[in-house]
This record gives structure tokens, sequence and C-alpha cells, in this order.
């Protein structure tokens, strides 16, 4: 049996350039990995296909699920004719801004590798990946990454100095094509300074990093879901360097410097029913692939 865990990200900032020709949106942000993981196993079966089952979550556990679909594309790829039981164990939100189901995804592949000793890379695991979703070429090794093109290129980046996040996903689901169907990509009000983020991570200024937080999907999603403002500014209010929501939502992440303080916000915004599903944790490296 081979294990893996799967971790959600957050987007500390999040600008989009513009809409391309193929519909597609060219996008520039900073990705990094939180210490929020759904857990994944694997085992070999002599008898062939996929068999997936789900723990902690409602969803489907079908051939269009991502877990699924990410196992076939290796099996089909190494032309595998035995197959695998694989459970997952939901933890991070769904529909959340959070890549949790990219993460799993990612997870699979990651898993697969190693239980049928595929002999993938790194780079070979993101470059099929990136047919399945734009988020699963980060996903398979997470961290601290500058994202561009439509979430493909990746550039590794240092780390953010030790803080710690209060972490909220109100109990609404956010569709991702709504927020980017809706969101006016050539006469955006603001463009978060993605570059000058990269130079305070690189300076491990945390202040130069919370300062800099910006996203520009908010302009869709907080007017058509007023909580996430709320919890944003509840945060900031019980302490955060800064409160800023992650993808295309809803989930909110504030940053404190003191882990009491972080833990204090998320006891806060659960007993004032802000959201339903709030974590106190912190950003963590990457995963090995």
């Amino acid at each position: 049996m081979i294990s893996e865990k799967a971790y959600a990200k957050v987007n500390l900032g999040l600008d989009v350039l513009r809409r391309r020709p193929d519909g597609y949106h060219e996008l520039k942000m900073i990705m990094q990995t939180v210490d929020i993981c759904d857990d994944l196993t694997f085992e070999k079966e002599s008898e062939p296909g996929i068999r997936l089952r789900i723990e902690g979550a409602d969803l489907p556990a079908d051939k269009n699920n991502l877990v699924t679909r990410a196992a076939a594309l290796l099996l089909q790829e190494k032309k595998i004719s035995e197959g695998v039981t694989i459970t997952l164990t939901k933890r991070i939100p769904i529909a959340a801004g959070m890549a949790g189901g990219s993460a799993d995804a990612a997870a699979a592949m990651r898993g697969l590798n190693s239980l049928f000793e595929m002999g993938y890379s790194t780079e070979d695991l993101r470059e099929l990946g990136v047919k399945l979703g734009a988020d699963i070429p980060y996903c398979i090794a997470g961290g601290t990454m500058l994202s561009e093109g439509i979430g493909e290129v990746l550039t590794p980046l240092p780390a953010p100095p030790e803080c710690y996040l209060a972490v909220a996903k109100p109990d609404i689901d956010v569709s991702t094509a709504f927020v980017y169907q809706n969101l006016r990509a050539d006469s955006l009000p603001f463009h978060p300074d993605i570059d000058g983020m990269a130079d305070a991570l690189a300076a491990g200024d945390l202040r130069g990093i919370t300062e800099r937080m910006g996203n520009v999907l908010e302009t869709v999603t907080v007017p058509a879901y007023p909580v996430i403002d709320r919890i944003k500014k509840r945060m900031c209010e019980l302490g955060a360097e800064n409160a800023l929501m992650s993808g295309s939502g809803p989930t909110v992440f504030g940053i404190y410097q003191e882990q009491a303080a972080a833990a204090k916000a998320a006891a806060a915004i659960r007993e004032e029913k802000l959201a339903g599903a709030v974590f106190a944790t912190r950003f963590c490296g990457s995963v090995n692939a």
C-alpha cells in the first residue's frame, strides 16, 4: 500500500492579465501550500480497473472524478493492465478555491507513479497533469510558486517567513466558471503587485508580502457573496496582517504573526457562524513527487 497527502493551496496574489483568444485567461499569481490535506491510499489489484472509495464527503466516485481520471491517464500511458483501489479521505473543503480536487488528482498521480514504479519525473507528471486541470501542475509538488500562463508555467520562489493562518470557508459554493465568465479582464480596477511580492518573499519580508496581497477575482465573487468581505474584515479586526479570498472563492485566509492570534481568530469566526469550515493552520513546503 502507498499513501499520499494532498495539500490545499491559497493564492497570496492573483492577477488576470487578459482573456486569450482560446477562451482561457492569462494569469499571474503566487501559489502557496497550506497545512490542510486530504489523505489517499493506493493498493494494487489483480483485476483491471480503478475502484475509488471516498470518505468524509458526499462526492461521486465515478469515472468523472478527477482522481479516477488522473489514475486512468497514467495507467493508459504506461499500458498497465493491473487495477488499483484508491481510498480518498476528504478534509479540504469542496468548491472552496483551495484546489482540493486538483490536489487529490496530483496526489493520485504521485501515488500511482510510486505504486507501479512508472519512473515519471516531477516535470513529466506536470506535463500530463495539465491535460486534466490548470492547477494540477502546481499541486504535483506544491510549495511557493509563481504561476503564469493558465497556471502551468511555474517558477519556484522562497517560502514566506514563519507565520500563522486562519482559514474560513463560508457555507456557499462558488462556480469558477461563473467567476471567470463575469470577470471584466480588460477593465480591472486594480492589479496586485505580483513582482513586488516575489521580491518580498526573497527578502523574507512578511509585511512586504501581506501589504501586496490582492485577488482580482474578488471583483466578481465579493459582490455576489458579501459574506466573503465580512470574513475578511473580521479577520483584520482580529489582528490579521491582511486577509484575502483564495482563488475564485469563497474561502478567506488571514495571516497572523502569532499562532495564538490565528487560533483566536478561527474560534471567533466559527462562533459567529460566518463560516462552516474553519481552520487554524500554517503554510507548508513542497511535497515529494
